[in-house]
């Protein structure tokens, strides 16, 4: 006897631990949430007397607001911290913030960090349901779910779909995540950029290597280029940002070799002239600002999911 689903997940690290049955759980909650944020009063009562506090311990822009919006539009109390204003700068421990925070009795906490399995650790310390803003360059799993919300609203399903994604995969948590993810609901992953940017083994998360930047976009269905990460000493590893652009750079000759109706992706900030040229950034065929949009129907979802609606037991 089939029984019915459930979303069971207390924590959400990364996209390696849920189902596809997750995944399609979690955009259908984000797509009932979406219509709030077009509301002329952009607010529901579903999270009144929660407690969410965003910690980040690397910079951010779109993830940060839009966790702190999503909390915001479902009435949760929200606070955030940031690395500088923390007491880490003191020496204080990350364990020890954590054991700090639940002292508060908060409900939820949002974990950005520059080390992989920070948000696990965080969790193992804490009562609060922990949800992975992205870990070094291990996993962003609420940027790979909004993407493919993004995807469905254009593909429907992504099954079959070929996924073109270029540019510094080592690097990237989003990439990490989207190949985990973009897989499991049925999409081919091709990842294509310098060989200094394509992490070795990473054919066993299900994506296929090209030596060739057209070999991946041709007849692609969709076309995503990841930022190049200045902050990560990208210097010693491509000859100069101007030769990346040449070689690398989605431009609209490039996307002559994608199919008709392909999308173009990036999840942000855009280094423009670089990893993506600007008629093709703001053109017909770019739906960065509509993943920007997904992005708080997907973080009002996770936060539903784990603090409000059917937080489970993991």
């Amino acid at each position: 006897m089939q029984t019915e689903y459930a979303f069971r997940h207390r924590h959400i690290f990364g996209m390696e631990q849920l189902s596809s049955e997750d995944i399609l759980h979690i955009i259908a909650t984000a797509r009932s949430f979406k219509e709030i944020s077009s509301r002329p009063i952009k607010k529901v009562p579903t999270l009144r007397g929660k407690t969410v506090v965003n910690i980040f311990f690397e910079p951010s822009t779109r993830t940060r607001l839009s966790f702190e919006i999503a909390a915001k539009r479902m009435s949760a109390d929200t606070f955030n911290i940031a690395a500088a204003t923390s007491s880490t700068t003191k020496g204080e421990t990350l364990a020890d913030t954590a054991k700090n925070l639940m002292a508060m009795n908060p409900d939820v906490l949002v974990l950005r960090h520059s080390s992989a399995g920070a948000p696990q650790l965080l969790a193992k310390h804490v009562g609060a349901a922990v949800i992975n803003a992205g870990d070094g360059a291990h996993e962003h799993p609420s940027q790979s779910l909004l993407d493919i919300m993004t995807i469905m609203e254009h593909k429907s399903d992504l099954a079959g779909l070929k996924i073109a994604i270029i540019g510094d995969i080592t690097h990237s948590r989003v990439a990490g995540s989207n190949i985990r993810g973009f897989t499991k609901l049925g999409a081919k992953v091709f990842v294509a950029g310098p060989k200094t940017f394509i992490p070795q083994g990473i054919e066993k998360l299900g994506a296929l290597v090209c030596r060739e930047v057209n070999e991946a976009v041709a007849e692609a269905d969709v076309v995503m280029a990841l930022r190049i990460q200045r902050e990560r000493d990208h210097d010693s590893l491509i000859p100069s940002l101007r030769e990346y652009s040449r070689c690398y750079g989605v431009s609209a000759a490039m996307l002559r070799n994608a199919r008709p109706d392909a999308i173009v992706m990036h999840p942000g900030p855009v280094n423009r002239g670089v990893e993506m040229n600007p008629d093709v950034a703001d053109g017909p065929r770019s739906v960065i600002l509509e993943q920007v949009t997904n992005g708080v129907a997907v973080r009002m979802a996770l936060l539903y999911l784990v603090a409000g609606g059917q937080g489970g037991q993991e």
